[in-house]
């Protein structure tokens, strides 16, 4: 079995990576333009419905119609519930094994039909699943195994994330940092290809324009980063709110005794009515993001506005239907930093043009503590509205919400929602008589930093093959001194590799 990555693999994988950005870009596009149309269409059909009873009967209709067949799908293929982020997390993991053909049609079709009605879904989470999807088959079709299966996986994640919202180095990123947890060059190269690549496409469909075009007048003064610490400090608390309220929603869900492939009937019956008293804040949140800063100083609006958003994103996400949480996050960050803007300026603590900049501010904030993912939380955000001004702002706000939610024991929201996904014990005994590579970086401040490989304690089943320091190749010996910065390269059970991954973990970085 080849163990080594050589130059000419790398160059093969970036290739690889740049075919299936193109697919997902063009996927996604088509997934993120229905999506648009549909909800354009059904905000029109709800204010019609208003004054007349055939058109409201016939929506109503309609939306059971799209409810049960959306629960068609979940019942041949549960694995498109959600936003998909954590399915694609335990399928990298080595955990659990999907058909990659069918959660790409399921997932496209069923997604459409969840999130262009107007729930509060978002369509990132889909098309990272839908760009996993792509990469997973085009490995089959080029019959890549193993590592160089999984990272054209994450590259089509990558890719996926970049043309839903225009934002390459933050699909990369996310891949990164949220669902491979590996920064290898070996990952990062290729994620980074097919996100680019992807964006083009999604580009080349929706223009050059920023997902988040919000205008603001000036930056904000050194001596008014105060309010970032103590909005940090709001955004954290209601960060670990949001966790817990996710988390619990299956559980509720359960209690009405509705099998878990139909409870997304409840809430696409539910926006009739909310799509009717309110068709401009419904969706996943983009729209409401970009006019908050035009709607006047009513503190009671934008509160009532925040809990709709909060309460019904709640009911459609945990319900299960295919759809995602990351823009309605972004959204409700948005508001609660609007919220505070127009409170300092009441009590005269804020100048009302630093609106725009705290709404800015208050999405990469909002993220980065839910999904304790802020590098990604802040590049995203940068990329989104198109403007590297903020970066000072969003990196602080982001750090002490990070910090509060992380003093709440709150961990992150994708790893949390993995863990409750029925793992295929099946699966795992399949694969059990493989093996699999598993590299393993060694960060500064590690246990093991500067010892002899013959005095660490490495659990016995593994064989360690290569250690890169840099990007020169070291063959492992027993007198061999781990340095902090290198990345050690093992073989492993697969169907071990998650148990084994965590050990080591343990072992040479102390986490759990």
């Amino acid at each position: 079995m080849k163990v080594v990555v050589a130059d000419n693999d790398k160059l093969k994988l970036t290739l690889e990576g740049i075919i299936v950005g193109i697919l997902s870009g063009a996927v996604v596009s088509m997934f993120r333009w229905s999506i648009g149309q549909l909800l354009t269409i059904f905000q029109g059909a709800y204010i019609a419905a208003r004054h007349n009873v055939i058109i409201f009967l016939a929506i109503l209709v309609l939306l059971g119609a799209m409810g049960l067949l959306v629960a068609v799908f979940l019942k041949k293929e549960p694995n498109i519930s959600g936003s998909g982020i954590p399915q694609v997390e335990a399928q990298l993991a080595g955990e659990m094994e999907m058909n990659w053909w069918s959660i790409l049609w399921t997932k496209f079709v069923g997604g459409i039909l969840s999130i262009g009605p107007g729930l509060f879904l978002g369509r990132e989470g889909p098309s990272i699943q839908l760009g996993s999807a792509i990469g997973q088959g085009f490995s089959e079709i080029t019959n890549e195994t193993g590592v160089f299966r999984r990272v054209l996986i994450a590259s089509g994640a990558a890719g996926g994330l970049a043309a839903a919202f225009n934002a390459p180095i933050a699909g990369a990123m996310f891949v990164l940092e949220e669902i491979y947890h590996n920064f290898s060059p070996l990952v990062w190269v290729t994620a980074l290809a097919s996100a680019v690549s992807s964006n083009l496409v999604a580009l080349y469909v929706f223009g050059l324009t920023p997902v988040l075009d919000i205008p603001y007048k000036e930056s904000m003064p050194i001596g008014m980063y105060w309010h970032l610490v103590l909005l940090g400090i709001v955004l954290g608390l209601f960060g670990r709110l949001y966790q817990k309220a996710l988390l619990v929603m299956p559980s509720l869900y359960d209690s009405l005794h509705i099998p878990r492939y139909l409870q997304g009937l409840v809430p696409i019956i539910l926006i009739l009515p909310i799509g009717m008293a309110f068709p401009q804040f419904i969706g996943g949140g983009n729209s409401i993001i970009t006019s908050l800063n035009g709607w006047g100083f009513s503190l009671i609006v934008l509160i009532g506005l925040f809990v709709l958003r909060f309460v019904f994103s709640m009911v459609s996400y945990g319900s299960g239907l295919p759809g995602g949480i990351f823009l309605p996050i972004l959204n409700l960050g948005a508001i609660l930093g609007a919220i505070y803007a127009v409170f300092m300026h009441q009590i005269g603590l804020l100048p009302v043009s630093f609106e725009s900049n705290l709404i800015i501010f208050s999405m990469a904030g909002y993220f980065a503590c839910i999904g304790k993912a802020p590098f990604t939380a802040i590049i995203l955000v940068t990329e989104m509205v198109g403007s590297l001004q903020h970066l000072m702002p969003l990196a602080v706000l982001s750090l002490v919400a990070y910090i509060v939610v992380d003093m709440l024991n709150g961990a992150p929201i994708y790893e949390s929602l993995k863990e409750r996904l029925n793992i295929d014990n099946n699966y795992l005994n399949r694969v059990s008589k493989f093996n699999d590579r598993l590299e393993m970086p060694i960060f500064e401040g590690s246990t093991i930093d500067g010892k002899y490989i013959r005095d660490i304690p490495f659990p016995k089943d593994i064989l360690i093959i290569a250690i890169y320091r840099g990007e020169t190749q070291i063959i492992p010996k027993g007198d061999t001194v781990i340095k902090a910065g290198d990345r050690i390269v093992m073989m492993v059970n697969a169907a071990k590799r998650v148990q084994i991954r965590d050990e080591i973990n343990h072992l040479i970085n102390g986490i759990d």
